[in-house]
């Protein structure tokens, strides 16, 4: 009998050796312990494997996928496992991006609604159609906290969309079966002041959250007229206050995006810590042409990798005296890593 109780704690452990090599990131397998009952000896402690919240060898095969067969080995990003619901890598997010108030902020805005969701459904099937290995599936990037230049009455540079518009863009969101994008544009204030004012959009599955840098203001100047900025300080704080929300809710994980587009705009990035609540976005922001973008996307998303990343494409500012326009889906895949977040402005 002890030789086959030894037989059994082996054949148990070998399962969570190899599935940890794989992953070279956390456990693939949580163990409890079941006591069995023995004539000879007293009662024995046997480990058995329980389910994972995911299939942890799908999930790195996926990441490998996604880095391209990156030499310098910084893709695919050693990080923790997301809890079983996660969006991502399973998924492509092709976002839509703006303001209803403006039709300067995006093509969320700058367009009549089913013009834009019959635009948006395009975009969404040429993605499909350039990798179908993903489940592509359509968003709403809407900044519901846009900064000012003017002080405005709090003299925090920020102003809070109505409650009543955001609802309009979930509404939206939900004739596509896409997700919703709340952006957040903080002027003076800061993400411990904003975030709260969104917390029951926040407690919907398909609300997830996005956050910009550019407009972070760490000093006097008015938003727009210097580039802010973010520590990873400021941004492990928005991943814990997601994962908060995704406990207590019992919500699968969320999805936190962050803009970038200089060195400034996000500090320590090595710092940043992606929890199983919530997946990290470093989204390639700027705009110019097709060189341009691309030496962006390698020098501050490529060599400053954080989880996942993602590429913005304008369809103006990108095409201004540029007759090689936007990038195709088809090109993008070929950048290292592949962009899993796809946002048009």
């Amino acid at each position: 009998m002890k030789q086959v109780l030894i037989l059994l704690m082996f054949l148990a452990v070998i399962p969570l050796v190899n599935s940890c090599e794989k992953a070279r990131t956390a456990p693939a397998f949580i163990t409890k312990e079941k006591k069995t009952q023995s004539s000879e000896k007293q009662d024995s402690v046997v480990k058995e494997p329980l389910v994972t919240t995911i299939d942890t060898v799908d999930y790195n095969q996926r990441l490998f996928a996604l880095s391209n067969q990156d030499r310098s080995r910084r893709w695919p990003v050693k990080t923790v496992y997301p809890l079983i619901g996660a969006i991502l890598p399973y998924h492509r997010v092709v976002a839509f991006y703006g303001n209803l108030y403006s039709k300067r902020m995006g093509v969320l805005g700058a367009l009549p609604k089913q013009e834009m969701l019959q635009k948006l459904r395009y975009e969404v099937n040429r993605w499909h159609q350039a990798d179908a290995s993903v489940t592509t599936i359509p968003a709403l990037h809407y900044i519901a906290i846009t900064a000012q230049n003017n002080h405005g009455k709090n003299n925090v540079h920020r102003l809070r969309m109505p409650h009543h518009q955001i609802d309009i863009v979930v509404d939206w969101a939900k004739e596509i079966n896409g997700l919703v994008f709340l952006d957040v544009q903080v002027g003076h204030s800061t993400l411990q002041d904003e975030l709260p004012t969104l917390v029951k959009y926040f407690q919907l599955p398909q609300v997830h959250l996005g956050i910009d840098p550019e407009f972070s203001m760490k000093n006097e100047a008015p938003p727009g007229s210097k580039i802010g900025t973010y520590s990873a300080e400021d941004i492990n704080y928005a991943i814990r206050f997601l994962a908060k929300i995704v406990r207590e809710n019992h919500l699968p994980p969320k999805i936190l995006v962050v803009h970038r587009f200089t060195q400034k705009m996000v500090t320590n990035y090595h710092k940043i810590k992606p929890l199983p609540e919530v997946q990290v976005v470093m989204n390639m922001d700027g705009f110019g042409n097709k060189t341009l973008k691309k030496s962006t996307y390698h020098d501050y998303i490529f060599k400053e990798p954080v989880q996942f990343t993602g590429f913005k494409l304008f369809y103006k500012n990108d095409t201004k005296e540029n007759s090689a326009g936007l990038y195709s889906p088809e090109e993008l895949l070929r950048f290292t890593p592949k962009p899993i977040y796809i946002q048009y402005q």
